[in-house]
């Protein structure tokens, strides 16, 4: 199945439920939302779909006060770039309402953010702003993976009670999620206790290093990790959380097993990022397993152009990472 149509099946399962809502722009039929995720469910759902004027911060603001009067509120951004309007709603009203009162309040609110580039929309249409809401107290930062069954990441961030942005890649969208245990003809995965994704030749943790990327990374690590096996016999482990924060240092070192060379690629451009803070803490908790720092990998630092081989050039590719690993390893 694709991953747009888990999507729209995991939404139309969490309407039953008469407390769920749902908000966005031009989220109802026939338009469906910009990449019609949400098509079926106005019309299924009727007022509890709520198409809304063009304002995120207003949005957001509207969905955390459904939240808190115990309801749960989903939101569209339509794109990942401009939930950047909505940052006061997020960090300064809806993180801080699940503990500023004196007690733990429940709120039971998801942000979906399409985020990443790919696709030539552009540089206000395709940055992966994940990084700036890494370490904002009372958020979670979740990301679509080809690796998770949507419905239950989803039920997870609700049952979590905090606000949760989860961040869509718009590539995944029309790619198909992986089941029952295969990738393709050489790799395997499985799910470890915390719920990482496993992606391996023969065995987990038996390899030569290993690749932790977001869902919408994945397959570009993938054809990093084809590559240099069949190039140069050097063999990989991706590990691809659901959860990007908060961070369980533990469960992380657990995940890499005895791996001595670790990556960390996503495609924000580098400074102060989710894999920045991965690379702290694993180095800093397994200084004397790690013969060398963990080693980030981004997409370039530029705006995103919308010319596609200026795009390609760009963001960060299974062809980067190749060349980061190849490259890390010689010295």
């Amino acid at each position: 199945m694709r991953l747009a149509e888990q999507l729209n099946r995991a939404l139309h399962s969490l309407l039953e439920d008469p407390r769920v809502y749902l908000l966005g722009e031009d989220i109802a039929d026939p338009y469906g939302g910009a990449f019609k995720v949400t098509k079926g469910l106005s019309t299924r759902f009727g007022e509890r779909v709520v198409t809304t004027p063009i304002s995120e911060s207003a949005i957001v603001g509207a969905a955390t006060g459904l939240a808190l009067a115990g309801d749960v509120a989903i939101v569209e951004v339509m794109f990942a770039d401009f939930v950047a309007l909505a940052f006061d709603q997020l960090v300064n009203f809806a993180g801080k309402s699940v503990s500023m009162y004196g007690h733990r309040v429940p709120l039971r609110l998801v942000v979906r953010c399409p985020t990443g580039g790919g696709r030539g929309y552009g540089a206000t249409h395709s940055q992966s702003l994940q990084k700036h809401f890494i370490g904002a107290p009372g958020l979670s930062v979740y990301e679509m993976s080809p690796f998770h069954e949507v419905g239950a990441v989803f039920h997870e961030m609700i049952d979590r009670a905090e606000p949760a942005l989860f961040f869509e890649d718009k590539i995944l969208y029309t790619r198909q999620s992986f089941s029952g245990g295969v990738v393709d003809e050489l790799f395997r995965y499985d799910h470890d206790p915390a719920g990482h994704a496993r992606v391996f030749v023969d065995r987990p943790g038996d390899a030569d290093c290993v690749l932790i990327t977001p869902g919408g990374v994945a397959h570009r690590a993938r054809d990093a990790m084809r590559a240099l096996l069949l190039e140069y016999a050097i063999t990989c482990m991706l590990v691809v959380p659901a959860r990007l924060y908060p961070l369980d240092a533990g469960a992380l070192l657990s995940a890499i097993g005895d791996a001595t060379t670790v990556f960390v690629a996503e495609e924000s451009t580098a400074g102060g990022t989710w894999g920045a803070e991965i690379a702290h803490l694993l180095h800093r908790r397994a200084w004397e397993s790690l013969p060398r720092p963990v080693v980030p990998i981004h997409s370039g630092d530029s705006v995103i152009p919308s010319a596609a081989h200026l795009e390609e050039r760009m963001l960060i590719s299974g062809r980067r990472i190749e060349h980061a690993v190849m490259e890390a390893l010689r010295e």
